[in-house]
């Protein structure tokens, strides 16, 4: 590999050298510098130095700081809440039902998974982290029943086609099924008339302009073309519906003016359930509200690459390195941003989209924050070995985040786990944006978990989150297992996982016990493996979640599955067929969830280790 390879990468910001999660030295191959550089437009053979080392890496601004004592709150997956009245997944309504629930019980906020707007043509298209657009919403979370008419449509339509809501109670959700009977109420609510609200719908069309035009006629294209039997995503559209400029398109929208609203319809009314969801958890005593997530980045064939194509690197997907849990690396199939085109544009794409999350959340968490500094780039026609970590301007990234953080007085939380660059966290904590610490994660070889005491004040502490296992699941290895059994890893690396797993648990015995929190009937246990028992009790469950609340983190995060015990996590990383992701149903319906042993227990002990100040 030359030096001027090398230098002409690092000119266009692509970082030659960085340190991995276990602090080895890593440099990138010349593949990855060529192909890299080629996504940009670059010969790789050509002198054609770029700037990026003249980029502003040093923000101006801080995002909102949390205010008041130490606070917890309850995340939870919002497809997963069932009720009595749901249609297939949790909706808008049950969200805020939740909330109400949440803040009776004093929990300051309520954490969702990103709500993005995925593809309405494809139900079977579900991940939440992988968005057609993350400027508007996913319309499948409306609650259909307190719209309007709304009753009467459902009741017409399974007279019609007595089929259409079977199966739709059960454990694992049906997104297709789901999708389908969704979609068709909707679509009858919206053809009645009387949920639509001129005045409001003017006024929202008013207020995101062009951009509700674009993504609505998006969805009007997909749908065509889906129902006839060709694709959602524009990839495999006909060449000249590819360009939103294009005389056919033109032409389709004149044609389906209806359709084009309807889809406007559906973002107004998705936005109004949103906001009232987030008016309904202050309103229950939260002093945040809703906590929203925001994913990183968008899918190659989706509403926003399609109407804004040059924001995007059409060649390169976003991924992650080969680290010690994933040899090969990771391949997430995301559209990078394109760092140039960002400043041409004054960063407004990424600012109009944490804009449209952060109006009505009293938090937003960062996905995979690093991403405001670097990104793996993964060029096409390469697997993720072969990748490499492409620099944004780090300064300018963070004061975009600021900007919209202090327009809505919004917390921000960064999702900092994995490799993280040197210099990062400082960055991250002088601009306010709370660093995200997993109780799992939190330990030093040979020394076991750290002290609560050790934890920063300017983070959010939890015990899990949706890709790692439940606490209930993490005691019982069952993670360990599903990894196994779905082929992730080979029969030496769990016997070595297994090993782990049971020195962690001693070892989190040994902090709860310095702590004072370890329970009676574990002192024998901590000192004799085998007397451990498989399952995890409860009254043990409640000693961690204590440990967990006494951190200095400002904020404290307690699952939903956690404080109704659950086993089963939401998602397992690096697999598709193997397991259910993304559609795992809660285990207590929300009627019964607040008389819930289980999480009364947990709320109670909350309340003794954070109790709410008014």
């Amino acid at each position: 590999m030359t030096h001027d390879l090398v230098s002409l990468a690092r000119s266009h910001g692509i970082q030659t050298h960085y340190t991995s999660e276990t602090g080895d030295e890593r440099s990138l191959s010349e593949t990855a510098l060529r192909s890299l550089l080629t996504v940009m437009g670059i010969d790789p053979d050509a002198a054609q130095p770029g700037r990026f080392e003249a980029a502003r890496h040093v923000p101006d601004l801080a995002c909102v700081a949390p205010q008041g004592k130490p606070a917890w709150g309850v995340t939870c997956q919002l497809y997963a809440l069932r009720s009595s009245r749901t249609v297939g997944l949790g909706d808008f309504e049950d969200l805020g039902h939740l909330a109400e629930i949440a803040g009776r019980a004093g929990a300051a906020f309520l954490g969702v998974n990103p709500l993005h707007a995925l593809f309405f043509a494809n139900p079977g298209h579900f991940s939440p982290y992988s968005p057609s657009t993350r400027r508007f919403l996913n319309p499948f979370y409306i609650a259909v029943d307190v719209l309007p008419g709304g009753a009467e449509a459902m009741a017409e339509l399974a007279a019609e086609d007595p089929s259409l809501f079977d199966g739709l109670d059960g454990d694992l959700i049906d997104y297709p099924r789901a999708g389908r009977a969704r979609a068709a109420v909707l679509r009858r609510i919206f053809d009645r008339g009387e949920a639509v609200d001129e005045p409001a719908l003017s006024a929202f069309c008013e207020r995101h302009a062009d951009a509700i035009e674009n993504f609505a006629l998006f969805e009007a294209l997909s749908m065509h073309f889906a129902a006839a039997g060709g694709s959602a995503g524009w990839h495999g559209w006909p060449e000249p519906f590819r360009h939103p400029e294009h005389d056919a398109v033109r032409a389709f929208a004149a044609e389906h003016a209806s359709d084009i609203l309807f889809h406007i319809w559906l973002q107004q009314t998705a936005e109004t359930q949103l906001r009232n969801a987030q008016k309904r958890a202050l309103a229950a005593g939260m002093s945040i509200g809703l906590y929203l997530d925001f994913a990183v980045g968008v899918s190659p064939d989706g509403a926003e690459t399609w109407a804004d194509p040059d924001v995007t690197m059409p060649d390169a997907r976003v991924g992650s390195p080969p680290d010690m849990f994933n040899a090969a690396g990771q391949d997430w199939g995301l559209a990078p941003l394109s760092p140039e085109a960002l400043a041409k544009r004054n960063y407004r794409p990424l600012a109009e989209a944490y804009d449209a999350l952060m109006k009505n959340a009293g938090a937003v968490r960062i996905d995979h924050v690093m991403g405001l500094a670097r990104l793996w780039w993964i060029a096409r026609g390469h697997d993720a070995r072969d990748g490499g970590y492409v620099r944004y301007p780090l300064g300018d990234m963070v004061d975009v985040a600021a900007r919209a953080s202090r327009a809505n007085g919004c917390i921000v939380i960064g999702e900092d786990l994995g490799t993280v660059p040197e210099g990062f966290r400082p960055v991250m904590k002088a601009a306010n944006i709370l660093s995200y610490r997993v109780l799992y994660f939190e330990k030093r070889e040979w020394e076991g978990f750290i002290a609560p005491a050790q934890y920063p004040v300017g983070s959010l502490a939890c015990i899990s989150t949706h890709d790692l296992a439940t606490l209930a699941g993490w005691w019982a290895a069952s993670d360990i297992a599903l990894r196994a059994d779905a082929g992730r890893q080979d029969e030496v690396s769990t016997r070595r996982d297994r090993a782990e797993r049971d020195n962690d648990r001693h070892a989190l015995l040994h902090a709860l016990r310095l702590e004072g929190l370890l329970p009676d009937d574990f002192a024998g246990p901590l000192n004799d493996r085998s007397a451990l028992p498989d399952a995890l009790p409860l009254d043990l469950a409640l000693a961690i979640h204590r440990f967990a609340a006494r951190t200095r983190s400002h904020l404290f995060a307690v699952q939903l599955d956690d404080m109704v015990m659950a086993l089963r996590q939401p998602n397992l990383p690096g697999t598709t067929d193997a397991y259910p992701n993304w559609r795992i149903r809660g285990e207590v319906p929300l009627e019964a969830l607040e008389d819930h042993p289980i999480f009364k227990a947990m709320a109670a002990a909350m309340r003794e280790e954070r109790p709410r100040h008014t």
